[in-house]
């Protein structure tokens, strides 16, 4: 008997011819056309499709999978999201910087972000006819859809654009400095970034102390380089001069503009027809004591059925943001640019104007406001056992902190506490006794990375850095509100309706092999097996808690692990352990979130301020933009603290500190000061005593004589020897003599020899001293 497959122009397995074939039932295609399969179908590559599409019977779906794990094991193949792609293949969607030309003139692009080996691949940008919008350039960084060539001479992919951001030009940031002689310099605010001399006609009314953008002119042969003053950002004098550098560097938006504030200021509050009125409820927001905004509120109570004895019912209400913001309106143009809030120490950039954020959608204690809420019943397991949502009227019935609503469950409950105690806050504390059960059933991912927090002085500068506690206040908003996204991710997909997942893949192969070959040394285990799950890792973790690599182990699990993103395209959460995922809880300071409830209100029928199909066909595209402003903000984010402690620190030069080593790499060691979680750097050449080689599978540089050396989260003393404060760079020289390394006689000849086969071709790489 055989069996008919239809084929396809683009995509057809077998080529494209687009008759109708007859396939044998033995028939299994090669190893090239699953590969050329993959290639030319990026979003139809999961396991289910590429059998699909080949028409594979049952009973070929294991020889399938033989094949495509061989394929992986080769290097042949990559998996992401449960999709297969050929190794270094573009993503589908991705962002892309135009560099150039071909001779026929089509713009030439790189992928900004190249996980491959080698040189990233070249995309030639197509422009649609009739597209709206600026034309891209060379220089600019787009937004494309990408695909094979068909056009094996040229470029190996073709990019269509989909959004074009916002120009940059070759200026640079700085800080303009005057000299005691008169004489101008500009002061870098990057790590590898020279610095500049400026001319007087060229100072464009700058004055010492202004935060600056500045063209570079070409480099001359003797001296520093030159630049001119293109523009005056503001002064670094002020409190928040630190955070205004990493705002300019890395093109956050931060002034919202006129007809987005008319906008905001022009909104009524919402009314309560068509809403159900919940203001009797007695929910409350449990937030840090300095939070400005308030998008979340719980509820809990004992389940009074019969048939769940022992259950609870928690309640948790969102701000509904989607009552405010519209699609398309100047409100919610300027939050997709956004994407997302960014938290500096000293300020925050919020996603939505402040009558929006901190007023009409913040949940104020005794005020009413308008709020999709989601009710939950779990079982005395704490599995979740139905949900529904609502939308609601409600009024907070206290605004209260981590610290005070855990202080009141410990025995020590003030004035506004103490009227609630029994009624709202212990019964919240037995839901979360609940909840906690089915957590630790689920196995999540449980890493121990201490957070740390800069407090400020009144000009802006440090005052100290702090660890908080972690309390069970925090730990019972943090699952509450695990529990809601997961309710409205079930819903939306229970109802077809398009939403943006939160994903987390699992660890790359090469990631997992690397972590594998890492705890050998440390005589670990860790099992190989087609699905990973967290418990294998927690294990790992377990086995090494209150010893002495607790803090080694503990980073390397951390960067073994994937970025999460968004996507419409599910594929589960690896480090929650869940099946699938989506962001509802924060709309306030979060896209993704605002896009979950207008799908809410879209497939439940709750009224106005619901999904459009235009902004269901675009989700894709705006899932890339928002998990791209994120790592925007985030590396901003980053970027303000190390400054902020190199400034602290910088009176402080020759001083020794306790440090724990963060990083190693050929070039040296990256130390990190726990007391205030900012990271400073040691060259291998200033490391003395031996000739020292890098071993990437141990994280570490040995001696090349005596076998000793210095391994990733080694506790050491350093002395601090040069700061650059506004380039948040910190230069350490090594105290501390180095120590016989686990296992490094059993990898010392394999790692020798790799440094020896590598300085072969690149010069030495360390210093006898």
């Amino acid at each position: 008997m055989a069996r008919r497959i239809s084929g396809r122009s683009h995509g057809d397995p077998r080529g494209a011819d687009t008759r109708a074939k007859v396939v044998k039932d033995d028939y299994r295609p090669s190893r090239d056309e699953v590969l050329r399969y993959i290639a030319e179908n990026p979003d139809r590559s999961g396991k289910r499709e590429i059998a699909k599409a080949f028409a594979l019977r049952r009973e070929d779906r294991i020889w399938l999978k033989d094949l495509l794990r061989d394929l992986q094991d080769e290097g042949l193949l990559t998996k992401e999201r449960k999709r297969l792609s050929r190794a270094g293949a573009v993503p589908h969607v991705a962002v892309l910087d135009i560099f150039g030309r071909d001779a026929d003139g089509v713009l030439l692009a790189h992928p900004t972000e190249y996980t491959g080996s080698g040189s990233p691949p070249v995309i030639a940008i197509r422009i649609s006819r009739g597209a709206s919008g600026p034309a891209p350039g060379i220089g600019d960084r787009v937004l494309a859809k990408t695909f094979p060539s068909e056009d094996t001479s040229g470029p190996a992919y073709t990019g269509r654009v989909m959004k074009v951001f916002e120009k940059r030009s070759d200026a640079v940031l700085g800080v303009f400095r005057v000299l005691k002689d008169g004489s101008f310099r500009i002061e870098p605010v990057e790590r590898r970034q020279p610095e500049l001399i400026v001319d007087k006609e060229f100072q464009n009314g700058a004055k010492n102390g202004d935060l600056v953008e500045v063209e570079p002119a070409r480099a001359s042969r003797y001296g520093l380089p030159r630049a001119k003053v293109l523009a005056v950002l503001g002064s670094l004098n002020s409190e928040k001069a630190v955070s205004m550098i990493a705002i300019h560097a890395h093109d956050i938006p931060h002034i919202f503009p006129a007809d987005v504030i008319a906008e905001a200021d022009a909104v009524k509050p919402a009314a309560l027809a068509g809403r159900e009125d919940w203001r009797d409820l007695p929910l409350v927001t449990i937030d840090p004591a300095d939070a400005k905004d308030h998008d979340d509120a719980v509820f809990a109570t004992p389940d009074t059925d019969e048939k769940n004895p022992g259950g609870v019912i928690a309640t948790v209400a969102i701000a509904d943001v989607a009552a405010y913001v519209r699609y398309g309106t100047p409100l919610d143009r300027e939050a997709l640019k956004r994407g997302n809030s960014v938290y500096f120490p000293d300020r925050v950039v919020p996603m939505l104007p402040e009558r929006i954020s901190n007023d009409l959608c913040s949940l104020r204690e005794g005020e009413d406001r308008p709020a999709i809420a989601v009710r939950m019943t779990f079982s005395a397991e704490g599995r979740k056992l139905r949900h529904s949502f609502h939308r609601v009227m409600m009024k907070s019935a206290a605004k209260l902190a981590y610290q005070q609503a855990q202080a009141a469950i410990d025995g020590a409950p003030d004035d506004k506490t103490r009227p609630i105690l029994d009624s709202v806050l212990k019964p919240l504390w037995d839901a979360y006794a609940v909840l906690k059960r089915g957590r630790d059933a689920r196995q999540p991912l449980e890493l121990d990375l201490p957070e740390r927090k800069i407090l400020l002085k009144p000009d802006g500068t440090v005052d100290r850095v702090v660890v908080p506690d972690r309390l069970d206040a925090h730990k019972l908003i943090e699952e509450f509100m695990i529990q809601a996204n997961v309710a409205a991710a079930e819903t939306l997909e229970a109802k077809k309706e398009p939403l943006v997942y939160r994903i987390h893949d699992a660890p790359s192969l090469a990631k997992q092999e690397s972590l594998r070959d890492f705890l050998q040394t440390l005589s670990l285990s860790l099992a190989r097996g087609a699905q990973m799950r967290p418990s294998q890792f927690n294990g790992i973790l377990e086995r090494v808690r209150g010893a002495d690599n607790e803090a080694l182990v503990n980073e390397v699990v951390l960067r073994s692990q994937s970025q999460a993103e968004y996507s419409p395209k599910n594929i589960g959460h690896f480090g929650l352990n869940l099946r699938r995922y989506a962001h509802f809880t924060s709309p306030i300071r979060r896209y993704a979130d605002l896009i979950v409830h207008r799908g809410l209100i879209a497939a439940l029928g709750l009224g106005s301020g619901g999904l459009t199909q235009v902004e269901a066909d675009r989700l894709e595209e705006v899932a890339a933009l928002i998990s791209a402003t994120e790592r925007r903000a985030m590396a901003a984010e980053r970027d303000t603290v190390d400054r902020l402690i190199a400034a602290y620190l910088a009176e402080r030069v020759n001083d020794t500190f306790d440090a724990r080593i963060s990083g190693v790499t050929k070039a040296g060691l990256f130390v990190q000061l726990p007391q205030y979680g900012a990271d400073g750097f040691i060259p291998v050449s200033s490391l003395n005593g031996d000739y020292y080689i890098y071993d990437e599978t141990a994280r570490s540089l040995f001696g090349e004589r005596t076998g000793k050396g210095y391994q990733l989260a080694d506790r050491v003393e350093v002395r601090l020897v040069e700061v650059a404060p506004m380039a948040g760079a910190m230069r350490f020289e090594m105290l501390s003599d180095p120590k016989p390394l686990p296992g490094s006689r059993r990898s010392f000849h394999k790692a020798k020899g790799r440094a020896r086969a590598s300085q072969s071709r690149s010069g030495p790489r360390g210093r006898r001293r």
